[in-house]
Formats: structure tokens, C-alpha cells, sequence
């Protein structure tokens, strides 16, 4: 069920007072959702514009979110371009100036274009976060580099224009996860070459055997980061057993990334990838 106001159903008698109370739990004023719902931030985006009584722009993560990005948080406050600042807990909001080719319309609500959504999430955010909400954004948008290119240089004179355009020049829609985005970042910060994402590796027949996360073909060095769902199953783990045996028989250097290891080991085993490749 999406959010509603509580007072327009009330006076459409669409729904009673007691009903309301014992059925419904405000997410904000005025604004509801059934008790035994936990708010998306789908769900966040479009409460926060009803409690603007329709006149915000959703903007931000909540932007990002309405236009299919993964990997964004439900517990986080909802983000609105508005000038009301007495904002209530749960909700974020900003003036700036946005011109008309920067908003459009989704599900009948106000929202931000995926380009100035990932300019407002960019220059308002720490480069690692920055980024991996592009990645996530620009591989559900499919939004080109080039766009974001534009309005940040339509926006020149911004706070937080800099370190936009940081973020932007390291996005790479093919990241799927928040923690690749991590590693690839990871890697580049220790001065390796970028690392190409999504690298489709070939048998000698041209047969597709694994596509992997990320690295540098030309070397045939891979590196990938192994989320919990890789060990959730036995199927899954044969399955990652077989490839990875495939992987070294094509020659490549197959580098695992999980939660349990540090930064420093990481960069010791691609050091010693590429030591042994050059």
C-alpha cells in the first residue's frame, strides 16, 4: 500500500478515525502507512513529497531510489529539494536552484532527473559514498557519463562542485554492489590502472565461461568481492568452485575479496598479481 494523507482520507470518509489510529502508523505528520509495513525508501520518497503537500521535489537518495537504483537504505531520512526548512525528523530538506530541464515527473510525483539527481547526491556526500550511489544509479538509468559531465559544468560555482566532479569521473555503472565499488575504488587509490568491471572471459572454443567483477584483461589478473549469498548454498559454492578452477585453467590470477579481509592484504595479493605478470 502506498503512503496517503491522513486527513484527505478522512474527509473523503473513506476511512474512520479508529481505523486510521489502530491501522495505520504515521511515518510523518499527517502522512501514513499500514502498522506492520517497514517503509522502502520508495516509500520514504513518496511520504516525504505528500508531506510537502505535493509541492517538494523528491531529490537525492529518494530520487535515485524512484528512478530504480539499488542498494538504497530504507532507514535513511527522505530527501526533498524545498524551501521549507522545518523539516520533521525523517526528512531532509534543501533549497537550491534547479532549472526545468533538471525535474521531471515519475508516478505522478516531482523528482529529480537522474543527472542532477547524481550532481545532488554528489556534491552533498563523501567521495566513496558518492560514488557507489552513481555506480548504483548510473546502472539502473543507464545515465551517460557525459550528462553528468554537462550539469556539473552547468553548475560551476556549487558547494561540494569539486569533489563532484571526483565522484563523477570515477563512476562505473558496471559495479553491483556497493562493496565492489568499495574494492574497485580500493585499487585505484593504491595507484593500479582502473580496473575494467564486468570483463567477459572466453574458453579457447569462444564459449562464455565467467564474467568477473573486475580487472585487467590484458594481465588476466580478476578481482572480485564475494558477498554472504556466495556461501548461502551448496550449489552456489560447487558452482563458484568449478569457475574459479576454470578461471586459472585460462591462465588468470583469480584474487577473492570477502569481508574478513583488510585493505593491507588485499593490496599485497594484487601487488604480487601484477609482480608476477610484469
Amino acid at each position: 500500500m502506498t503512503p496517503f494523507i491522513g486527513s484527505e482520507a478522512l474527509g473523503t470518509r473513506g476511512l474512520t478515525s479508529h481505523a486510521l489510529r489502530s491501522r495505520f502508523s504515521a511515518i510523518y505528520p499527517d502522512v501514513y502507512l499500514p502498522r506492520d509495513e517497514a517503509p522502502t525508501a520508495v516509500d520514504r520518497a513518496h511520504a516525504a513529497w505528500l508531506w510537502s503537500r505535493r509541492r517538494g521535489a523528491i531529490a537525492g537518495r529518494s530520487a535515485a531510489a524512484l528512478h530504480g537504483a539499488k542498494w538504497v537504505d530504507g532507514r535513511l531520512p527522505a530527501q526533498l529539494l524545498w524551501a521549507n526548512r522545518h523539516s520533521p525528523s525523517g526528512i531532509e530538506t534543501w533549497s537550491d536552484a534547479v532549472a526545468e530541464d533538471e525535474l521531471m515527473t515519475v508516478d505522478g510525483m516531482t523528482v529529480t532527473t537522474p543527472a542532477r539527481t547524481a550532481l545532488d547526491i554528489a556534491c552533498r556526500s563523501p567521495l566513496n559514498n558518492a560514488v557507489a550511489s552513481l555506480d548504483a544509479l548510473a546502472r539502473a538509468t543507464r545515465l551517460p557519463m557525459a550528462e553528468m559531465t554537462a550539469l556539473a559544468q552547468r553548475h560551476g560555482g556549487r558547494r561540494g562542485i569539486r569533489r563532484a566532479r571526483r565522484a563523477i569521473a570515477l563512476v562505473d555503472p558496471g559495479a553491483e554492489s556497493p562493496r565492489e565499488t568499495w574494492l574497485r575504488l580500493l585499487l585505484i587509490r593504491a595507484g593500479f590502472p582502473t580496473p575494467a568491471t564486468q570483463i567477459q572471459v572466453h574458453n579457447e572454443y569462444g564459449v562464455l565461461v565467467a564474467s568477473v567483477d573486475m580487472g585487467w584483461e590484458a594481465l588476466k589478473i580478476a578481482a572480485e568481492y564475494d558477498g554472504e549469498y556466495h556461501r548461502m548454498t551448496r550449489r552456489q559454492l560447487d558452482h563458484d568452485i568449478h569457475r574459479a578452477e576454470v578461471l586459472q585453467e585460462l591462465g588468470w590470477i583469480h584474487i577473492r575479496v570477502t569481508v574478513a579481509d583488510v585493505e593491507g592484504d588485499i593490496l599485497r595479493r594484487v601487488r604480487g598479481a601484477f609482480a608476477r605478470r610484469t
